[in-house]
């Protein structure tokens, strides 16, 4: 099965609650797109920083789970009681359409693509912000993102790619 046998997945009205929804692109046998990191698998944080700081322990940054999927350029990014599915073509086309993390109301369009072995998404209207995902030499995956204060998230791979 190739990605493009597989419908776009989008946030279900209020999100998706407290368990991952089931796998998007489950069955996909699709190489990874030359350049793509291999983020798949569900990653939980280790540390993170704001503005400059370590977070106290019970920041919520400090629970917070993903799992990512990834086919040919596809790839899918569950975290937060979203589903982030687009292609990583550098298209808006093909970006992200879906609803803001904030209050899954708010529509998103965000573009990606994988840029040197980095996972980067740019929202659309929105210049010089970049969220990038990428792998460390330890193999965590290390996640930054300008708004929110400017975060740097580390998190470790919980499970295996699915």
């Amino acid at each position: 099965m190739k990605a493009d046998d597989i419908p776009v997945a989008h946030t279900p009205p209020g999100g998706y609650g407290q368990n991952f929804p089931p796998l998007i692109l489950g069955g996909c046998n699709e190489s990874l797109a030359e350049g793509a990191p291999d983020l798949r698998g569900i990653w939980r944080a280790v540390s993170a920083i704001r503005g400059g700081e370590s977070v106290p322990e019970g920041d919520r940054l400090l629970s917070y789970t993903e799992r990512i999927e990834q086919c040919g350029n596809r790839i899918v990014d569950c975290g937060g009681g979203t589903i982030a599915d687009a292609r990583a073509d550098g298209t808006e086309e093909n970006g992200v359409h879906d609803v803001s993390v904030f209050d899954y109301v708010t529509p998103i369009h965000v573009v990606a693509s994988y840029e040197e072995g980095v996972f980067v998404l740019r929202p659309v209207g929105i210049p010089g912000i970049e969220v990038r995902r990428w792998l460390d030499e330890d193999g965590h995956m290390v996640w930054t993102r300008p708004d929110m204060g400017g975060i740097r998230v580390v998190l470790e791979r919980v499970s295996a790619p699915q």
